[in-house]
């Protein structure tokens, strides 16, 4: 069986655990609670993975693969799913999940900056910075992909669905949906999706 280093509350771990129920593959997998931050990694995934970072998957070969986007690519051509589209296609499918992505890496280092470092260390200018990316990708996200985000179901669409949900979660105060009119409604009917009810974080 595959075994999966995770955490409730990652997003990038979410995205994964998404991957898993929407290929139906998810009764597959070992989840392993790994509790990771930037100065304290989990010795337990650090064994695994040398960068101590979650998601990791170890395969029924006891091969790790590490960073979302692999582990989900992996998955993906090992039950031959369909969650990367072919031909041009996969090229604006794989650069709307890089969007995705990028927007998770700045939220969640905006939560370590005020989670990890004590509190007269804290860098507000480089916070504020990492939310100006967020903003800025919401912005592409509401007025350049539509077509896409009403497309077949894909990894893009995942993570995208995975981001937004994350920032109500840990930046609820950002008010991601003001101004957003079209990614809230798309977001509010794909959060309506079993494998995201499944792995909604409640920590």
């Amino acid at each position: 069986m595959m075994k999966l280093y995770s955490a409730a509350a990652s997003p990038f771990a979410r995205k994964v655990r998404v991957c898993l129920i929407e290929l139906g593959i998810e009764d597959q997998v070992e989840m392993l609670d790994a509790a990771s931050t930037p100065v304290a990694p989990d010795d337990m995934l650090i064994t695994q993975n040398p960068l101590g970072k979650i998601p990791c998957l170890v395969n029924e070969g006891g091969e790790a693969l590490y960073d979302s986007r692999v582990i989900t690519r992996y998955l993906n051509d090992l039950k031959d799913g369909g969650l990367y589209p072919s031909g041009p296609k996969l090229w604006e499918a794989l650069t709307l999940e890089a969007t995705a992505d990028g927007m998770m890496e700045a939220a969640v280092l905006m939560v370590y900056e005020k989670r990890v470092r004590p509190e007269e260390m804290v860098y507000n200018v480089w916070v504020e910075a990492q939310w100006d990316k967020v903003a800025r990708a919401l912005n592409a996200l509401e007025t350049g992909w539509e077509g896409h985000l009403d497309g077949p179901l894909d990894m893009a669409q995942i993570a995208v669905g995975v981001v937004l949900e994350y920032l109500d979660f840990r930046h609820s105060d950002r008010d991601w949906r003001k101004g957003r009119d079209a990614l809230a409604k798309w977001q509010a009917e794909f959060a309506k999706r079993d494998a995201m009810q499944k792995t909604q974080p409640h920590v």
